[in-house]
């Protein structure tokens, strides 16, 4: 056994770790016996290398299951948690760019003090996330003094708002308290560049395109739903194509790979592509505002095109298991409660795993453009995807593998012409304007094509209360289908 794959063991028991306590809380009796167990497996049959791997492995599951522990501890024990319900004073900066509604705005805030009116307690160091009134405005870096009611976040049916907020360090929630600003400018200086060049952007956008196609473009670039009306976001759900207007980890993972697809198309090297997709990765998600999310899903999408380059694919699996492990070891809510994450380990492993076979079943299908290799690594991706999106968001569009077949091979071209009109219209307006017409040409299609297939009957199907057990089967069975392959592949590689 190479030490490669002992390591592998390893991350996946912490992962199990981890996992395990997500769904039902670990006794410490338990976790000692697994703990005294591995060690014995370790120190009195040392002899025997399988058993002391097991020892280890029992050991690093331990470690997973403590470090979930803790971080539910840390939320548990919070000092935060003694001033909910009560009408609170605190100061405290703009920790992210604001969420801005048609009538309301969000600001998250890094507490510098947060005071009890009534008995003076203090604390600091927490965030909360404010709703405010849409005006006046604030923005990012600006330091505040808010007065008002600090609650819990509510648990909605079918939506644990809780748990999503607690996943990001958020424990308390304040509804349209008292505001004054207090200083400006307070914010770290390259963030604030960042967020100011993704407002031009988006100012360029509108400027030199309009709705409902500027509006698709932010939501692709930039993640930024609020100008799309209800009535595409429901035509969108319908033909499984909401994914372009959000910059979630299946999405980053797919447009790295359609973009390198497409710099190999307009004739680069391939070392020449993997360089130049790299790079526009890394601005693209500077560009964004870096949120973690993003980070995330640009990593692991890096590593698989790293994989790629040095002919490692086969054992690209591992490198993004070990970045996973990386991750929860910072932070272990993310694997039940942030679904961008779970979606980009996911897509990552879909094209790893499923798109070599996919490739091989669609040979017959042309590759102009790109078409066979975007088949394979769009349906990959969703098929690794699928039973999160079911659990989740209770829907499944049946037409949308063909919708995204037709609409996906555009989205490298309209990102890269969007960006580039985007940039030019900060130096020069109507040249910006010419140069977006390719792009409103391309984004009219995919909105005929999204309108037109989002009209037929049936076109989605919806589940209520799918149970947790669905995921494990789903996986199951998926893994079972991978190993398949795998054993096929090995045997025709043998035969040759």
């Amino acid at each position: 056994m190479t030490v490669s794959k002992i390591f592998l063991y390893l991350c996946l028991s912490f992962i199990g770790g981890i996992f395990i306590n997500s769904i039902i809380f670990i006794p410490q009796l338990i976790l000692l016996s697994f703990l005294i167990l591995g060690t014995l497996l370790i120190s009195v049959l040392w002899k025997y290398k399988r058993l002391v791997v097991i020892g280890f492995c029992l050991i690093f599951l331990v470690l997973g299951i403590s470090r979930h522990q803790l971080a539910l501890s840390k939320i548990d024990n919070s000092a935060i948690k003694k001033f909910i319900g009560n009408e609170v004073t605190l100061i405290g900066l703009v920790s992210e760019e604001p969420e801005i509604r048609e009538k309301s705005t969000k600001l998250t805030v890094k507490t510098e003090e947060i005071q009890y009116i009534e008995n003076g307690s203090r604390c600091s160091g927490e965030k909360v996330l404010v709703t405010t009134w849409r005006y006046p405005e604030y923005q990012y870096g600006d330091k505040l003094k808010i007065r008002g009611l600090l609650e819990e976040p509510e648990v909605f049916e079918g939506f644990n708002y809780r748990d999503y907020l607690a996943k990001d360090g958020i424990l308390a929630v304040i509804y349209f308290p008292e505001i004054e600003l207090i200083k400006q400018n307070q914010g770290n200086f390259l963030k604030k560049i960042l967020i100011s060049s993704k407002n031009k952007l988006e100012d360029n956008l509108g400027k030199a395109m309009p709705r409902p196609q500027s509006a698709i473009l932010e939501a692709l670039f930039f993640g930024k739903e609020e100008n799309i009306s209800q009535e595409w976001k429901e035509k969108l759900n319908l033909t499984g194509t909401r994914h372009i207007t959000a910059v979630s980890g299946m999405n980053i993972t797919i447009i790295t790979f359609l973009i390198l697809s497409f710099l190999l198309m307009l004739g680069f090297w391939r070392h020449q592509a993997f360089y130049f997709s790299i790079i526009l990765i890394i601005l693209y998600i500077l560009m964004i505002g870096a949120p973690s999310s993003a980070i995330r899903a640009g990593i692991m999408a890096g590593l698989l095109l790293l994989a790629q380059h040095f002919g490692r694919l086969s054992a690209a699996s591992r490198v993004i298991v070990f970045t996973a492990t990386f991750m929860l070891i910072q932070n272990p809510l993310l694997l039940r409660l942030d679904i961008g994450f779970q979606l980009s380990f996911l897509a990552t492993m879909g094209l790893i795993h499923l798109q070599p076979a996919l490739l091989d079943w669609f040979k017959k299908v042309p590759n102009f453009l790109q078409l066979r290799n975007n088949l394979a690594a769009t349906l990959a991706a969703q098929v690794f995807a699928l039973p999160i999106l079911i659990y989740n968001f209770g829907q499944i569009s049946m037409i949308s593998p063909l919708a995204n077949i037709l609409i996906l091979p555009l989205i490298p071209f309209i990102t890269i012409l969007g960006f580039i009109f985007a940039f030019i219209g900060i130096f020069w307006e109507v040249l910006a304007q010419i140069l977006s017409w390719p792009a409103w040409l391309l984004v009219t299609y995919t909105l005929k094509i999204i309108d037109w297939f989002s009209k037929i009957p049936w076109a989605s199907l919806t589940f209520k209360d799918v149970h947790w057990i669905f995921l494990i089967i789903s996986y199951l069975i998926l893994g079972l289908f991978i190993f398949w392959l795998n054993q096929k592949r090995k045997l025709k590689f043998l035969n040759y």
